[in-house]
Formats: C-alpha cells, structure tokens, sequence
C-alpha cells in the first residue's frame, strides 16, 4: 500500500534529505533556464534602446535617455549575478555570501541611479536607501575580510 511508504519516507531523514537535494538542484536547473531566457530578452532590448537613443536622427545621451541606458546595463548586470548565484550554488552546494551582497549592492546603486527628480520630496526614502546601502557595503566588507564560507 502507498500510504505505508509514505509514512516511510518522511520516517527515513536520510532519505527525505535526497529528496529534497534533488528537487533543489532540479529546482535551481530550472531557475537557471529561465534566467539565461531573461537575460537573453534582457540584452535584445538593451540593444533596441541603445540603437534608439543613439541614432543621428535622436539627442545626444543626455538626462532621462542617459538614465535609462544605465538601468537596463545595470538590470541586465543584475540578472547576470542571480544566474551566477544559481549556477554557484548548483556547483558548490553552498551559498556564496559575497556574490548574493553584491548582487544586492548593484539593485541598490541601479534603484538610487532610476530615482525620480522628485526624490527630494522623500527625504526618508533617500536615507533609508543610505543606510541600506551602507548595511550592504559593511556586511559586504565583513563578509570579504573574514572568509567564512557558509554552507546550505
């Protein structure tokens, strides 16, 4: 009978652990496809709005043009680090610390570069992105001077 089994598998912790280390790994397989599919419409449209904004006929980069070229490098650079981390986390079965901050250092440079102009209205937006940043860079920092690698 199926149920017997069933009690079995969640019984045997040795086995339950292989489960779910492979439904991870196939997991982060899948996460990885669909990552190399976003990266790849990503850069299709980064192309599109380069070759827009810098044809003859268009203004020079300059202002909100300017700004949105840097969010999709820096959206696109973005994607390319999760990949990573997924690709590093598949090899390694380890959670690489140091890539996931800097990961999370360029989403916050990226949101403090798109701000709109009317940020200064928002003064508490502006100081908690500071001090977000400042947490990240410092743990970054920790992280890089002490060298402890911490496993899943």
């Amino acid at each position: 009978m199926a149920f017997p089994k069933l009690f079995n598998f969640f019984q045997d912790d040795k086995l339950f652990q292989e489960v779910l280390s492979r439904f991870q790994r196939a997991l982060a397989k899948v996460l990885a496809v669909g990552m190399v599919i976003v990266i790849i419409a990503a850069t299709i449209q980064f192309i599109s709005v380069v070759v827009v904004e810098v044809s003859p006929a268009s203004s020079p980069l300059i202002g909100q043009e300017l700004e949105r070229v840097l969010a999709d490098v820096l959206g696109l650079l973005i994607t390319i680090e999760v990949l990573e981390n997924i690709t590093a986390y598949l090899k390694d079965h380890k959670i690489q610390v140091e890539l996931v901050l800097a990961t999370a250092i360029t989403a916050m440079a990226r949101k403090i570069i798109v701000l709109p102009a009317d940020v200064s209205s928002k003064p508490l937006l502006v100081a908690s992105l500071g001090v977000g940043t400042l947490a990240l860079c410092a743990s970054y920092w920790l992280i890089k001077h002490y060298r402890n690698p911490i496993k899943a």
